[in-house]
């Protein structure tokens, strides 16, 4: 967390970022970004504790703002399946929306979190996050057969390939830099690619 939550700590946050959309977490020097921010790198401890924590306040809101969003959607997806909505209610919404609401906004946090943060704990985001998603999705499809759906029979390893699939699908356009026009484009082709995968392994379709 910042250590200095004064005007000059949002100089310092506006130069660790620049300096780790250049050059990534492991190229990226305090002492240069200290440069940027006109402080010594003494100064910038009062804000962070270390680079590390530089990094990760740049990051870490955004992942929390994405782990919220996908525990909402889940509790409102099977809240709708305990009302028996119907299928257009249950899949209106879908990862991709949470794209357009959360990620799009924070294109530069996103572009940190995916492609500069190699010798982070966070360089392997894509991995982790399909796994995260891969149990719920188990336990989602395992609710659904002993509603009566016929499911489809997948296993984790399967089901954590094709959630990949699908995350970098959904991420590559921003990744890309095209501009939100185009990422909104290429985001809704992604989910009429998908969907009706997913609604078959689901039993649903």
């Amino acid at each position: 967390m910042p250590r200095d939550k004064t005007l000059s700590h949002e100089i310092v946050k506006k130069a660790v970022k620049e300096e780790f959309l250049e050059k990534g977490f492991e190229d990226a020097s305090v002492r240069s970004i200290g440069a940027r921010a006109g402080m010594t790198s003494a100064g910038l401890y009062r804000h962070y504790a270390d680079k590390e924590a530089m990094f990760n306040a740049m990051v870490e809101p955004l992942i929390d703002s994405i782990k919220e969003w996908t525990l909402k959607h889940t509790s409102k997806k099977y809240g709708l399946l305990e009302d028996e909505a119907s299928e257009e209610e249950l899949f209106g919404e879908s990862f991709v929306d949470m794209v357009k609401e959360v990620i799009l906004p924070r294109r530069d946090e996103f572009i940190l979190l995916m492609s500069r943060s190699g010798g982070t704990k966070y360089e392997n985001f894509i991995h982790d996050y399909a796994e995260e998603n891969q149990k719920e999705l188990l336990d989602a499809i395992r609710y659904l057969k002993e509603k009566g759906h016929s499911t489809a029979d997948i296993g984790e390893e399967e089901l954590h390939m094709l959630l990949s699939a699908y995350l970098t699908a959904c991420f590559e356009p921003i990744i890309h830099d095209y501009d939100d026009e185009k990422v909104i484009k290429y985001l809704d082709t992604v989910q009429k690619f998908f969907m009706p995968g997913w609604l078959k392994i689901m039993g649903i379709k």
